[in-house]
């Protein structure tokens, strides 16, 4: 019956299937993709940006007589310049989608369009398939298009498989292939170094091409991340403009292409680094590539930030929807000098604070080699007796005990030299034969290509849990990038090795997910350098980076604002940085706060503002977590930042602001509110002050109408340095 009823809820977009050319529109509740087949049989896209009232004008886009669009039917300059998925070896003159080499020999390849279906998952989500095909060789190409009505966000990827006697070569294997007509491209991304992660960085696009990628194997974010926007005509701003954003659901190497043609007519190549990458792919065999997520917005990059945090919590985040722990952390107090009963005390001080959880860092295990340091250890997952003598179950029932829950710390795809595991396992590591080997912070990389090494990866995790008492959480580390990498399981097919490796990992993080599905844990790759939507389907949150400078770390939970929502950004109140303790409390609650700091050396108001604050941030929570961002100053064009959440029917709502480098005198203008609803009336009440500070902001208490905080403002800036406010905004028929 439930077969049967999805068959009936097949349905065919725009003109439909049974015309000779159809036209495929693939819609969100305001946006649309449009393509089409040409009478030579080839598909199209001929359209992408607002969605129009009337799907049947659609059609007009495509006529020879308009400016955006022509289908020629022969000259290759015009049919092959909107081609929807670009291939090589025939007529095409741009950057190909899909590339590959057939088993006779021949470097060419031609897509006809076979059919198409539209598929009604459920009342949000539906799913396009475009089949095409090889009209002289039986390879197949699937296009994908998965849409999500009410978050304005599609996700494409592909499938290609084929039918010939032997393996076939690919060399380019896009996962989605877009097609821009503007006046001018203005692309913001992001790059990063270690403690400089998500740096913002826009420039106007001219002809030519633009590469944006990642050839690290693991680690693959630490100078560039995989997600961009796309302004057309004019600069991104915040609030107005055409903006695509992207990202790609991918954790290995990524690369974006941006290609400007002599029409001025932009092309944005989207999937898997192919450098070092040439895949054999066998008969019947499907490769599927990651998922491309894209959004479009006519409302500047504000709106496009608010579908793809949307889109998330929903779908692309585990457990989107679900509260986070408030935690503390001991790295920073003890790094690896602890032993039971200083753990023991650290589970009191996290009592104290009112967090939730206490995480146990970096140094827990070894035995023959004991993790007294970075060089040693790292692989040999079981409890070191030196330091935990009765072990970690005996941590677990401590924590318990005091009434938080207890968290650990694993890099299972690391290894020491000096371990057992090296010992025992020499082969398991990824390293050249005849080459000297290239460690990288005293560890090499583990070959998750091969399923033995993921079997003991799996273990590394399931013997934690099965440890008396459980553990509630975990925060997987990877420190290093791939380098003279070599998978002695691949053999011969070593140009596999990027990708089979990735594919590993997720088969890891299955079996994790299958087995312990409401497990939360933190991805980690010192710092922010492994963040991506192909991780996070596995992890609830991320570490932004291990720079905790509050006054580095605004730029830096700007930057993942952009295209993660916040309860997914992992933001600690650490003692870097010369700022008060309020200062550092307040940049670290715009996200999902924790704490890595002494506990016994805090004054006795510091600790009485940290626990009013723990207890603030629980009460807002909701807010922060699922509440809709609107980023009112940006850190980029002022001297202070101010961001506010806003919950979904708009009664309640947390801003903050921060001073960074205040100028002489600035003078700074109020600043105008959104989100609200301009027919309520809202208290507006400065909270997170310190016990013997008086309110900063001088209306506290005031009761505003929306319309007037949306048009007037409030002053939330002062000219004084590490200056913050947190401002809790209530509807008053709320509080009543």
């Amino acid at each position: 019956m439930k077969r049967l009823l999805l068959l009936l809820l097949t349905i065919v977009y725009c003109s439909g299937q049974a015309q000779e050319n159809p036209l495929i529109c693939i819609e969100t509740k305001s946006a649309a993709l449009v393509l089409k087949v040409g009478k030579n049989k080839k598909l199209y896209q001929t359209y992408f940006g607002s969605k129009l009232n009337n799907n049947q004008e659609y059609e007009f886009i495509s006529k020879e007589n308009t400016k955006k669009f022509a289908i020629n039917d022969g000259n290759p300059l015009i049919d092959l310049r909107h081609s929807a998925y670009p291939t090589f070896g025939t007529n095409n003159l741009f950057e190909p989608a899909i590339r590959m080499t057939h088993n006779d020999g021949n470097p060419s390849l031609e897509l006809e369009y076979q059919n198409h279906t539209t598929q009604k998952i459920d009342s949000n989500t539906t799913e396009t398939i475009i089949k095409l095909k090889d009209p002289q060789y039986p390879v197949y190409v699937s296009l994908h298009y998965k849409t999500f009505a009410k978050e304005n966000v599609i996700e494409s990827w592909t499938e290609i498989q084929h039918q010939e006697k032997k393996a076939l070569t690919l060399y380019n294997y896009a996962s989605s292939a877009l097609h821009l007509d503007a006046d001018r491209y203005w692309l913001t991304q992001f790059y990063s170094d270690v403690v400089e992660e998500m740096r913002m960085e826009e420039s106007q696009l001219t002809r030519g091409s633009k590469v944006i990628d990642s050839k690290l194997g693991v680690r693959t974010n630490m100078f560039a991340a995989p997600s961009f926007f796309l302004s057309l005509n004019s600069k991104s701003a915040e609030n107005e403009g055409e903006v695509i954003a992207g990202t790609i659901a991918w954790s290995g190497n990524f690369k974006y292409t941006f290609d400007i043609d002599n029409n001025n007519e932009l092309r944005i190549i989207s999937g898997i680094n192919e450098f070092a990458s040439e895949y054999n792919l066998k008969p019947e065999e499907v490769f599927k590539t990651p998922v491309f997520i894209y959004t479009f917005s006519n409302n500047g990059k504000g709106q496009a930030s608010r579908n793809l945090h949307a889109w998330a919590r929903k779908y692309g985040l585990k457990d989107g929807e679900k509260p986070r722990l408030t935690l503390l952390n001991n790295w920073e107090t003890t790094f690896f000098d602890f032993d039971q009963a200083k753990l023991a005390n650290m589970f009191v001080d996290a009592k104290t604070l009112g967090v939730d959880m206490f995480l146990l860092d970096d140094g827990w295990f070894g035995n023959k080699y004991p993790r007294s340091g970075s060089v040693s250890g790292l692989g040999d997952w079981e409890a070191t007796k030196a330091k935990l003598p009765d072990g970690i179950g005996f941590l677990m029932e401590k924590a318990k005990e005091t009434n938080v829950k207890f968290g650990i710390w694993i890099e299972p795809e690391m290894i020491n030299e000096k371990t057992e595991l090296y010992e025992k396992h020499p082969d398991w590591v990824l390293s050249l034969p005849n080459r000297e080997k290239s460690i990288y912070r005293t560890q090499l990389v583990l070959d998750l290509c091969n399923p033995k090494v993921q079997d003991f990866v799996f273990k590394v995790v399931d013997d934690i849990m099965q440890t008396k008492s459980g553990v509630a959480f975990f925060k997987w580390d990877c420190n290093r990038m791939m380098t003279s990498a070599y998978s002695n399981y691949l053999k011969n097919q070593q140009s596999h090795l990027f990708i089979e490796y990735t594919k590993g990992l997720y088969k890891v993080l299955d079996r994790i997910k299958n087995k312990y599905p409401n497990l939360p844990m933190m991805l980690c790759a010192g710092g922010g350098g492994r963040v991506d939507y192909g991780l996070l389907n596995y992890f609830t949150e991320f570490w932004a980076s291990d720079n905790t400078d509050p006054f580095d770390r605004i730029l830096i939970q700007w930057g993942y604002s952009n295209f993660y929502p916040a309860l997914a950004t992992c933001n600690h109140v650490t003692s870097m940085g010369n700022q008060s303790i309020k200062f550092r409390t307040d940049v670290a609650m715009m996200g999902k706060l924790g704490f890595d700091i002494h506990v016994g050396g805090l004054r006795e108001d510091e600790l009485k503002f940290c626990q009013q604050a723990v207890a603030n941030y629980k009460r807002l929570a909701p807010v922060i977590w699922q509440g809709d961002l609107y980023r009112l100053v940006s850190p980029y064009e002022d001297s202070r930042a101010v961001l506010m959440y806003v919950n979904e029917d708009k009664t309640h709502s947390v801003l903050f602001s921060y001073t960074l480098h205040p100028l002489t005198d600035p003078n700074y203008s109020l600043v105008k509110l959104e989100g609200l609803d301009a027919s309520k009336k809202y208290q507006v009440k400065e909270i997170n002050l310190m016990s013997n500070n008086k309110n900063t902001f001088e209306e506290s208490g005031t009761i505003f109408s929306g319309d007037f905080l949306m048009k007037i403002g409030l002053k939330v800036s002062s000219s004084k340095p590490e200056y913050s406010v947190i401002l809790e905004i209530t509807d008053i028929e709320l509080k009543n």
